[in-house]
């Protein structure tokens, strides 16, 4: 990491915008901002359990998040609160901004799973971004959004996820 350690705050209010609106705020430890990619640790923000079908993210839970100022996704690492990798939740995002103690990042619809043993590699909501229009709105976008999700698609299939992020 570079000279940015010594700055960091202590902690953040994550902010995820979708259409507009944000969508949740919640307060995260900031661990690390080399300049490029940011890492934040929170626990489940969400109300109650959330089952997916293929996880269940649930209160204890514990999320390691990262960010990237020019990167078109966040990776977030989903442990149970007895320390269990249960996998990673992607999401398809514009690059993350940091400022005024808050860390804002705009949602794009698509996300990824990647279960921990790395056998279930799922592309998700890919019928919301669809209908979100931004295709028509933001040719430029959508097509970085549908990069960003192949490459981490690729990368969790190949098993070079862990790489992505770690330090």
């Amino acid at each position: 990491m570079s000279g940015h350690s010594a700055e960091l705050p202590g902690t953040v209010r994550v902010v995820l915008v979708k259409a507009g609106r944000t969508k949740i705020r919640y307060p995260a430890r900031l661990l690390s901002d080399d300049g490029e990619r940011l890492t934040v640790r929170a626990p489940w923000a969400g109300e109650g359990t959330r089952d997916f079908g293929f996880v269940r993210f649930e209160p204890g839970d514990v999320f390691t998040e990262h960010y990237w100022r020019h990167r078109w996704y966040a990776v977030k690492e989903v442990r149970a609160a007895d320390g269990t990798l249960k996998g990673w939740y992607c999401d398809i995002t514009r690059p993350a901004v940091l400022g005024g103690g808050e860390l804002t990042v705009e949602d794009l619809d698509l996300d990824l799973w990647r279960s921990a043993d790395g056998r279930q590699v799922l592309r998700l909501d890919e019928d919301e971004f669809a209908e979100s229009g931004l295709a028509a709105r933001d040719p430029q976008a959508a097509a970085q959004a549908l990069a960003a999700l192949d490459a981490l698609e690729l990368l969790a299939r190949r098993g070079d996820f862990e790489a992505l992020i770690a330090d």
